[in-house]
């Protein structure tokens, strides 16, 4: 099947064309009226209009395809981003973890939160959410289980701790949150 807009298809069309034109302007112009040149002109017409509903046919398919492909592109388009983003920010929040464990300088500590809350105000400027895990069942498609911690409190395979905030962007996982999920106690 030929592209919509290849050479191909363009010249075999222009060459039939031509054929059906100088076909018409003999007959016209020898003044023959036959029932066999009729009917043959007229299949050259039908399959020349066959054609050209084809040709639009794949023309307007070519259109719908694109817009898909470029829609789809647009909607993705931060997905790089997002990703180059993440480790900026778990290091940023290492940082606060420690800054808190150790009591140092406050300002450093505010310093660091702030430059956080910028990274999420940029993630979210481009559509990307966090996942919110904590408490939440274990989930494959959203979760990257780190390891298990048995408990008593709580039903197996529920989220205990985040090691590490997951993104989605729209309805894609950017990154799967990485956690620490429960699971039965062994019998003492």
């Amino acid at each position: 099947q030929a592209e919509p807009n290849g050479n191909d298809g363009e010249q075999s069309a222009s060459a039939s064309d031509e054929s059906v034109v100088d076909a018409f302007s003999d007959s016209s112009a020898q003044g023959s009226k036959s029932p066999i040149a009729n009917v043959e002109m007229q299949a050259k017409i039908d399959d020349l209009q066959n054609r050209i509903i084809r040709m639009q046919a794949d023309t307007e398919n070519y259109r719908r395809r694109i817009q898909r492909e470029q829609d789809e592109a647009r909607r993705f388009e931060s997905l790089r981003l997002v990703r180059d983003l993440l480790p900026g920010l778990d290091g940023l929040n290492r940082a606060i973890d420690s800054a808190e464990q150790t009591g140092d300088v406050q300002t450093l500590l505010d310093g660091i939160r702030m430059v956080s809350q910028q990274f999420r105000d940029i993630l979210k400027a481009h559509a990307a959410e966090p996942i919110d895990a904590l408490g939440k069942p274990f989930d494959p498609n959203l979760h990257e289980a780190l390891t298990q911690i048995p408990s008593a409190e709580h039903e197996p395979m529920t989220v205990l701790q985040v090691v590490e905030m997951g993104y989605r962007l729209h309805d894609r996982v950017v990154r799967p949150a990485r956690v620490i999920v429960s699971c039965v106690p062994p019998d003492a």
